[in-house]
């Protein structure tokens, strides 16, 4: 088997040849695998949970993706749009849903870990503003 590093080595490049379309599945393929490893990693250590458990809450989609799923939701509210940027319109909004769903996850875990009140977790962690990616 190769050693890690030269497995990284070809998963980047792997990446590299991909096109667009399915640059965003494989990321999505990744963060899932990231996330389970996630959940079999996890241990009654408070700090590495509640590191973990940040990460998942911060995470957000790139600068370059927030401003390409904006132009995908201007040309749909448009009209304007092209079957295969719906498509991959679709692709971020399923991705973005994903997340949200795990960053809840995450924060009803921490305020468990912090025994807090959630609501305390939600406005010290999410945005005031409605239009988040």
């Amino acid at each position: 088997m190769a050693v890690p590093t030269e497995i990284r080595k070809r998963a980047i490049a792997l990446l590299e040849q991909l096109p667009r379309e399915s640059l965003v599945k494989a990321v999505e393929f990744l963060e899932a695998l990231s996330h389970e490893a996630l959940q079999v990693s996890e241990t009654p250590n408070p700090q590495i949970s509640e590191a973990a458990l940040l990460q998942i809450i911060q995470h957000r989609l790139s600068p370059e993706e927030q401003d390409r799923l904006a132009y995908l939701r201007q040309q749909n509210e448009i009209g304007v749009i092209r079957d295969t940027e719906h498509q991959e319109l679709l692709m971020y909004v399923e991705r973005v849903e994903q997340q949200d769903a795990e960053r809840a996850e995450a924060l009803i875990k921490l305020a468990q870990l912090r025994q807090t009140d959630l609501k305390v977790l939600i406005n010290e962690f999410l945005p005031k503003h409605s239009n988040i990616a």
